[in-house]
This record gives C-alpha cells, structure tokens and sequence, in this order.
C-alpha cells in the first residue's frame, strides 16, 4: 500500500499507526475542497490495509480544524444550475457528509486530537472519531447557524455521538464550548492539559489499540456501527456470521492459544 500525495496534510505511518495531520495553518485547518479531497483520497487507500491499525488526527499550528473555508469551498459554485441540473453547492456540501462516513466507517481506530479550534466541520470529525481527546482549552461548537447557514452535513453525527437533546442545543444555538464540557457531553472521552500529558494518554490509548487483533477490531467496528441502523435481529444475524468468519480465521486461535501460553499475540508484540 502506497499512501496517495495530498498537499494539505502531513502523514507519517509508523508501526502501524498513521498520523495525518491537517496542515492549513494559515487558516486554522479549516476544511478546503482540496483538503477534503485528500482526506478522501487517504481514508480510501488504507481501508483495506491491516496493516495500518490506528489513524490519529490532529492539526498543525495548534488548532484542530476550524470548519469550512467557506470562502474557498463555494468560490467556484458559480450561478444557480438550470432546471435538472444538480446544483454545484449541494454537490460540495454533500461530499464533505461522504468524507465523514468514509472515515467513521473506515477499518481502522480513528483518534481525533482536539486542541484550539474544534468547529463546524471540525467538530463533526471529533464525531466521527472512535476515540477522542480533548485539550481543556479547546473551542467547541457549531456556528453555521449564526452565519445564516445549517451544519446540514455535520448535524446526524452530532446525534449520533451525544444525543438529540443536546445536539439541538448546540446546533439551535451556535454556542461554543470548551474541553471540559465536550468530556462531561461525551463528545471526547479524555482530557489533557499539556503536549506531556496528551502523548502520555496517547501512547497509552494506542498500546491498548495494538493489543486487539486488527480483524476483529475492523468487524466489531462494523458491528457497532450497524446499531440503530438495521433492526437488531439483522444486526444480531450479522454478528453471528462475522463472528463465525473470526473463529474460523488466523487470529482467533493465535489470540485463544496466545492467552492459553500467557504471551502477547502475534500482532502485539
């Protein structure tokens, strides 16, 4: 696997974990065409990679990401389209919904960095993330509604990680928040206050990510996801036939025999 060439990100795969850091400074990482199309770009090479176990985002220049540029995003949506034509801006706007699903539902655990900015598109990436931590002096919130604008795409994960109630509160608001209230909301699952802690928590966090076979990680996702989506006896139905598909395959009986010899796993060590 061959990661593809993106110009607004910085990756780095190490023993199995990839990290992509956003990298528009300038702007506060704020989500481009062109960075969206990189994120897309890499989420679609590694998805079926196993070897890339964990991907962590984060920004440069201290801020995670501070939604949409909007001014770059809907420059070139040009006039309203003629009858039966799709119209540009849906177009864009429902590709960032698709860069969001891409990364919810990729394989791999996705671990989202929190710090500095956290808004509009940004925060529905923390959404979207399987583990998530928080700087206590990040900036949370939705504001396209005080832009006159609806986080359209942004809003069904927002529900899905912490509930309608509170995500009516935020989107019909606008209101910004910082660390300490994302973890009380479960928005993220751990705070930190310095760069020490944060990788301390990470490195932590990452060791325990490891320590799960890759297959069984990516199907228990896919498992997880599928709650509140299907009916639960076809979710119920859907797990047995995974689950047989894991007994059946290379890591359970090295996970079982490993346990049985009190050593790490093949893929542990």
């Amino acid at each position: 696997m061959s990661l593809p060439e993106t110009k607004t990100l910085l990756l780095d795969l190490q023993g199995g974990v990839l990290r992509v850091s956003f990298n528009r400074p300038e702007s506060r990482n704020a989500m481009s065409p062109e960075m969206l199309a990189d994120i897309e770009a890499v989420f679609t090479a590694i998805a079926g990679d196993e070897s890339v176990r964990a991907v962590v985002l984060r920004g440069t220049g201290g801020h995670f990401c501070a939604g949409a540029d909007l001014k770059n995003m809907f420059a070139s949506a040009g006039k309203k389209p003629a009858p039966g034509e799709p119209d540009p801006i849906a177009v864009v706007n429902r590709a960032f919904g698709s860069m969001l699903r891409r990364v919810q539902n990729a394989p791999q655990v996705v671990i989202a960095v929190c710090e500095g900015a956290v808004l509009g598109g940004g925060f529905g990436l923390a959404c979207v993330s399987d583990i998530a931590f928080a700087h206590t002096d990040a900036k949370f919130g939705m504001p396209e509604t005080t832009r006159g604008l609806p986080p359209a795409q942004i809003a069904p994960f927002v529900v899905e990680r912490i509930g309608l109630t509170q995500a009516r509160r935020l989107a019909l608001t606008g209101a910004q928040f910082r660390g300490a209230e994302a973890l009380r909301l479960g928005l993220v699952h751990e705070g930190f206050a310095s760069e020490e802690e944060l990788q301390a928590k990470l490195a932590d966090s990452l060791k325990q990510v490891l320590g799960c076979a890759p297959k069984a990680n990516a199907v228990t996702k896919a498992i997880l996801l599928n709650v509140g989506k299907l009916d639960m006896d076809a979710v119920l139905d859907d797990a047995a036939t995974k689950f047989a598909a894991c007994v059946r395959g290379p890591e359970a009986p090295e996970g079982i025999t490993a346990f049985m010899q009190k050593r790490a796993p093949k893929w542990a060590q």
